[in-house]
């Protein structure tokens, strides 16, 4: 089973409200096996294929990555469509230990 994980920046405390990557796509796919029992796969399954985490950094930006259940096909696609995601790779390890971001997780890839 495929997890891709999507980061956005849906609040930007830049001088010009802008976040200079918005046009851009972020993603991280992971793969999981349907029999781990993965507590963020059976959130996912109860709120209908999504499921969204917010971020807030504390002085005006915040992060939202949303995790969703895709097929191979789809997850190729965003994979070759992703401009890597920014350093935040660690926001997905909370999501997946977690079930939401803890800013505590240690920055791995």
């Amino acid at each position: 089973m495929k997890v891709s994980f999507q980061l956005t920046m849906p609040n930007v405390g830049s001088w010009n409200g802008k976040w200079t990557g918005a046009e851009k796509k972020y993603y991280v796919i992971r793969s999981f096996r349907a029999k781990e029992g993965n507590k963020l796969i059976g959130m996912i399954f109860m709120e209908g294929k999504k499921h969204w985490s917010h971020y807030d950094f504390g002085d005006g930006w915040t992060a939202r990555v949303e995790a969703e259940i895709v097929d191979a096909v789809e997850a190729r696609k965003r994979q070759k469509a992703s401009s890597g995601f920014c350093g935040y790779e660690w926001m997905v390890n909370s999501i997946i230990k977690h079930g939401k971001i803890l800013a505590d997780e240690p920055a791995t890839t």
